[in-house]
């Protein structure tokens, strides 16, 4: 039985940034330093990323499900011109956490900087920056009807609920992994206390490899969990006994933002990662008797709002 963190209704008006805030950090790929600016966006603006290096093509991408192109190593976005912004899903968490609709995102390279491979300093930056209620309703996307994606022994199954919630299995064969399961209510305030702290992982062998093909030139235990065989090799230990699920709950918030508005329906994810997330929107919103557009005022219109995250 995975553990069950719980929360509250979500706030039922659209939010942005209150300013501009800038940050620099590595891409985790390229190991090449990324310059990068959150800012504010009019309602129903979503989140869009710009390209600021990108002069002879359109630089815009916006951040949804239908614009991934590659989910090999992480979630990419491109757009009509193959203008790409790849590492998406730790900020895309981090907005869905803070409840951020509305944000352009200014970029001078092809990937989100890794930071330390949580949504944490994303979340603090947005905190810094100061979040702005907008006159207008907040939108969800509602789940119907069941919809399940298998693959390659993976599922992730989009079920109706009440409220938005997921719960996530893993198993790994390395012990420092294990079997691990957890269930998050994600709504006001649990993302950010709970799961925004969770750091990307990965396996030694598999860095070492990717290194020597060109990848992952910036990762390092600065930003990631490393395990060797049965080992974690950070200094520090682990943020969380169950770091490792914690983290894939944070990388399927962050892919499943790229529906375009939140979800309010019960995720179920069985060793889930970005190409089966991006899937089971893919199949969410290609039947649409599976899913309806709603306002968070009609959905918790009888529901007290807490005064906080």
């Amino acid at each position: 039985m995975a553990t069950r963190i719980p929360g509250y209704a979500a706030a039922s008006r659209q939010k942005t940034l209150k300013r501009a805030i800038p940050c620099r950090g590595v891409g985790l790929h390229s190991g090449k330093p990324i310059t990068m600016r959150l800012c504010p966006a009019p309602v129903n603006h979503g989140i869009v990323f710009r390209r600021t290096d990108v002069t002879d093509r359109n630089p815009v991408i916006a951040a949804r499900y239908d614009n991934v192109v590659d989910t090999k190593l992480c979630t990419v976005i491109a757009n009509e011109d193959d203008v790409r912004v790849g590492t998406v899903e730790h900020l895309m968490a981090a907005f869905a956490g803070c409840e951020i609709d509305n944000a352009l995102v200014e970029i001078d390279g092809p990937e989100v900087a890794i930071m330390d491979g949580s949504s944490e300093p994303f979340v603090f930056l947005i905190d810094c920056a100061g979040i702005a209620e907008q006159d207008a309703p907040r939108r969800a996307i509602e789940i119907r009807k069941p919809v399940t994606v298998d693959m390659d022994g993976k599922r992730v199954t989009l079920s109706p609920a009440d409220s938005y919630a997921i719960d996530f299995e893993i198993d790994f064969a390395s012990k420092a992994i294990g079997q691990a399961s957890l269930g998050v209510e994600l709504v006001n305030g649990t993302f950010r206390h709970e799961i925004a702290q969770a750091r990307t992982f990965g396996f030694l062998h598999e860095v070492e490899y990717l290194q020597a093909n060109g990848l992952a030139r910036g990762g390092s235990l600065d930003n990631a969990v490393v395990v060797d065989g049965d080992t974690v090799l950070n200094e520090g230990g682990l943020r969380f006994k169950d770091e490792f699920v914690r983290h894939k709950v944070l990388d399927c918030v962050g892919d499943l933002y790229l529906a375009g508005a939140p979800l309010i329906g019960h995720v179920d994810a069985v060793k889930a990662g970005h190409q089966i997330n991006n899937a089971a929107l893919r199949a969410l919103f290609a039947d649409p008797s599976a899913y309806a557009i709603v306002d968070y005022d009609d959905v918790y219109a009888d529901e007290a709002l807490p005064a906080t995250a």
